[in-house]
């Protein structure tokens, strides 16, 4: 018997293969599809049915019995890392370091958050190119000013090598600022305080945008923008802020992976 001969119920068939254990998960819904699979994964590690060290199915095998693409699955799977009960070894797969939950840690306060990274996300990719274009007919010689400084800071940054979140955060508050709408402005703070809260989310990003081959390409986006905003292009404003909330989404999401 091997993998193949597994027939997916709601019945569990496990089988060792070559040090991973394989288990039939049920396929989840469109809702919050991470959190589901994080807690199937959990159940069934909690359950026994992985024990530590026990290597995981690997990624394609998630996303075929979850019936998911790559994103949930990455994103569950970064949850389960960050509560410290897998994790990874480069080029090797994932394994289940823990059964469970550290005391500090609890669904209600890391994983079932109100607001999720991809809500997160979601709401950037919706709103932000909006304001860019508001900004870029609205804002003043003061408002470009205050962008000007920040995207220095953030430049002298990356060509130190190093990604600080706060600059970029404030970069796009500034260009909510120059748009001269309060109610763009106030989004923009509960977004950044919904990050800075969100700890997946830092997590995350701490792996993925802070990589160097991404730092470069962040500051060149943000660059893009704040020309278009100079400039006083709106629909310039716009196109290169929803490919950098785009890009934003790729990076975090499709390019995170074990």
């Amino acid at each position: 018997m091997n993998c193949y001969d597994i027939k997916k119920t709601e019945k569990l068939y496990l089988i060792l293969l070559k040090g991973v254990v394989y288990i039939s998960f049920n396929p989840v819904s469109n809702k919050k599809l991470y959190l589901q699979i994080y807690n199937q994964i959990l159940s069934q590690i909690q359950s026994g049915s992985f024990k530590i060290g026990d290597k995981l199915p690997p990624e394609r095998e998630l996303c075929a019995q979850f019936g998911v693409s790559r994103a949930p699955i990455r994103q569950a799977l970064s949850a389960l890392e960050l509560n410290g009960i897998i994790y990874s070894r480069q080029g090797e797969g994932v394994y289940v370091k823990a059964t469970n939950l550290a005391a500090e840690g609890s669904e209600s306060t890391i994983i079932l958050e109100s607001v999720s990274p991809e809500d997160i996300v979601e709401a950037r990719m919706s709103i932000e190119p909006i304001i860019a274009k508001f900004a870029a007919e609205r804002a003043t010689d003061e408002d470009i000013e205050n962008i000007r400084s920040t995207v220095i800071k953030m430049e002298e940054e990356t060509k130190a090598g190093i990604y600080v979140p706060e600059t970029d955060e404030k970069l796009h508050n500034d260009i909510a600022k120059a748009s001269h709408n309060d109610l763009f402005i106030i989004f923009m703070s509960a977004i950044s305080n919904a990050m800075k809260q969100q700890e997946m989310w830092q997590f995350i990003r701490d792996r993925s945008v802070t990589c160097p081959e991404y730092r470069e390409v962040n500051f060149d986006e943000h660059k893009l923008i704040i020309k278009a905003i100079e400039e006083h292009d709106e629909k310039e404003a716009e196109k290169i802020m929803t490919a950098h909330m785009q890009n934003l989404y790729d990076r975090y999401w499709k390019d995170y992976n074990y």
